[in-house]
């Protein structure tokens, strides 16, 4: 009495269904009674047997593709074995042909730390980092712009440094959290600041689509020697807004990465925005929100300049 699995298949190409049952071969018979496994099924049934490799190269490179096949640059940053699978259409989201990074699986962001931003704010400094999350559909790229929504009236900036993680990391020591980063990029923690104090939790402020550009490069870890002593800024329209130095961080990279990979297995391409110093627009006198028309600049040193213009949604 065998026993049998039903798998339906769908064609990426065309959408039609093809379903079949696959059945255990009954006692005594020969393998040749068994239907044949169809082809289309293997990456769907079995699991990726490497991990998507992840590039530091400060421009996108390329690992050794297939014989006799070229890499397209639109997926520069998966290893060979991966290739076919992420181009298929139904992976065709993995990345995005803007974005510096690989499509990151995990965006964990860090509040309040900076010891100028919890001042300006009388607030006094937390004993742990403030973890909270933005999600993928917030990414965009250089030059990409920033779309105001309309269930806001409030969006602000926030430059920050982002880590991009290179290894499979959990339970880290703070000694160890530095040989965890691949590279670093500038970040905008683009926020909804009404909608942030309404909620009493950030995420669905942080998280509308355009809120997190990301760019202009991945600089390796290599090339930044000490991710504590950076310059950073944000200019919009050219007017420094906020002028601070990465020193003024709470809680270290390594800390940081120490403190998220206790409870949280950190993967290769998560990124980590690490805070904003002193200077938003919403502790402004008077408050200075992004408007359509603006365009925004992240600068850090060492890892280059961001840029987004900010338009309205629907222009």
């Amino acid at each position: 009495r065998g026993t049998g699995r039903l798998v339906v298949v769908v064609s990426a190409a065309s959408g039609e269904q093809a379903a079949g049952a696959e059945r255990q071969p009954s006692r005594g018979s020969s393998p040749e009674q068994s239907p044949a496994r169809d082809p289309r099924l293997e990456d769907l049934v079995r699991p990726c047997p490497r991990a998507v490799a992840l590039t530091v190269a400060r421009r996108h490179g390329t690992l050794p593709p297939p014989p006799g096949k070229p890499v397209p640059r639109r997926y520069p940053t998966l290893d060979s074995r991966s290739q076919d699978r992420a181009s298929a259409p139904h992976r065709r989201l993995l990345l995005s042909g803007s974005l510096p990074i690989e499509r990151p699986g995990k965006i964990v962001c860090v509040g309040l730390n900076y010891r100028d931003h919890a001042e300006e704010q009388g607030l006094e400094l937390p004993p742990r980092p403030l973890l909270f999350a933005k999600w993928q559909s917030a990414l965009v790229g250089p030059g990409e712009p920033i779309v105001l929504p309309r269930a806001t009236g409030e969006v602000d900036y926030e430059a920050e440094l982002g880590v991009v993680i290179g290894t499979r990391a959990h339970g880290l020591s703070v000694d160890d959290a530095p040989s965890a980063v691949a590279g670093y990029v500038c970040v905008n923690d683009v926020t909804a600041r009404d909608l942030q104090f309404a909620d009493g939790q950030w995420t669905r402020a942080k998280s509308f689509d355009t809120f997190c550009p990301v760019g202009p490069a991945l600089v390796p870890a290599a090339e930044v020697a000490d991710p504590q002593a950076l310059a950073i800024r944000c200019l919009v329209n050219g007017e420094p807004l906020q002028d601070s130095s990465t020193a003024h961080m709470v809680f270290s990279v390594a800390e940081i990465i120490a403190f998220v990979s206790e409870a949280i297995t950190l993967e290769p391409g998560d990124l980590i925005a690490t805070g904003t110093p002193a200077g938003v627009g919403y502790t402004r006198t008077p408050p200075r929100f992004l408007s359509p028309g603006d365009e925004v600049t992240v600068e850090i040193e060492g890892v280059g300049a961001l840029t987004n213009p900010v338009r309205a949604d629907g222009d």
